[in-house]
Parts: structure tokens; C-alpha cells; sequence
């Protein structure tokens, strides 16, 4: 074992008199993951709409379209 921990790995957890327990629910959700950029899937959703109906157009008129 390693001896830095000699002096505390036979102590008892620590419970707190003045807290109550955090529910797993609650203590799961501090480690879920997040959306960082939120709104970034509605603008690539967009973008490949807008991509998609340009390329039909092409295909539709030709390639004279104009922008």
C-alpha cells in the first residue's frame, strides 16, 4: 500500500449531519452530458435544406441557375 495513505484509508466516510444525501437522480445529471452549443443542430438542419433544395434546382433548371 501506499504509504501516503496509511493514516486515512481506515477512516470512516464522512457523512454530513447538516446535509442530506444527494439523490442518484440528481447526482447522475451533474455528469450527464450537455448540449454546449445549443441550437447548432437546428442551423446545420438548415444549412442542409438550403443545400438540398439549391441541388434540386440545379437539377430542375439546369445550371444557369443565378444566386
Amino acid at each position: 500500500m501506499d504509504k501516503r495513505y496509511e493514516k486515512i484509508i481506515d477512516l470512516p466516510h464522512h457523512t454530513s449531519a447538516t446535509h442530506r444525501p444527494m439523490s442518484l437522480y440528481n447526482r447522475a445529471a451533474q455528469f450527464s452530458p450537455f448540449a454546449a452549443l445549443t441550437g447548432y443542430e437546428d442551423v446545420i438542419s438548415d444549412a442542409q435544406q438550403q443545400y438540398e433544395t439549391g441541388q434540386e434546382q440545379l437539377n430542375t433548371h439546369g445550371d444557369t441557375q443565378e444566386f
